[in-house]
């Protein structure tokens, strides 16, 4: 019998690959036509979600591509800003996600779901913080920084769930980190998606 660890990748030995998991993470999108899934919890991820050609060079055995949109807009009157909007979406994207077909199961898929479940765990954080701004002059530069911030905390949080996990092989650690999630998202369910 294969050890599962055999086929899961671990970004610490891989630094490189590590950076380029983070720039999926982290991907922002601006205006395309790239096709997405935007978070939603009654619709988990399937096989069939990830559409990119698997990288067999790769220990990994799926890689889950999300990240959160971020856009806003500011109304002025004169050079004064007197309103500001903004929209906070979660997407997955498919045709950057791939996976193994031949050595994949449904605990490695439940393992990428949550990866972009605490996605839509920071994209809620950051919806609650927005909601905390008062419209200013600075706005503009208030907003971006907490969008460079939640990245930052998001990425973190990613690479933690995939260390503390070794990338789903605990289980014990898999079924902790699930419940973390899913009461943290409750926690913070005035802010969904």
């Amino acid at each position: 019998m294969k050890s599962i660890r055999r086929y899961l990748f671990n970004p610490f030995l891989h630094p490189l690959k590590n950076i380029l998991i983070c720039l999926f993470v982290l991907f922002i999108s601006s205006e395309t036509n790239e096709e997405t899934l935007t978070w939603d919890a009654a619709n988990k991820l399937t096989w069939a979600d990830f559409k990119a050609k698997p990288d067999y060079d790769s220990d990994a055995v799926a890689l889950t591509a999300s990240g959160i949109t971020f856009g806003y807009g500011v109304k002025t009157s004169g050079k004064r800003i007197v309103e500001f909007s903004s929209t906070v979406e979660t997407h997955f994207y498919p045709n950057k996600s791939w996976y193994k077909k031949e050595e994949s199961n449904v605990h490695i898929l439940r393992h990428e779901q949550l990866h972009f479940d605490i996605t839509e765990l920071y994209s809620r954080k950051l919806r609650q913080q927005i909601t905390k701004l008062q419209v200013n002059q600075n706005i503009k530069k208030q907003l971006n920084q907490l969008h460079e911030d939640i990245n930052v905390e998001l990425s973190a949080t990613q690479a933690k769930y995939d260390q503390e996990t070794q990338h789903s092989i605990d289980a014990v650690k898999q079924r902790a980190w699930s419940n973390f999630i899913e009461k943290e998202l409750k926690l913070l369910d005035a802010f969904k998606s």
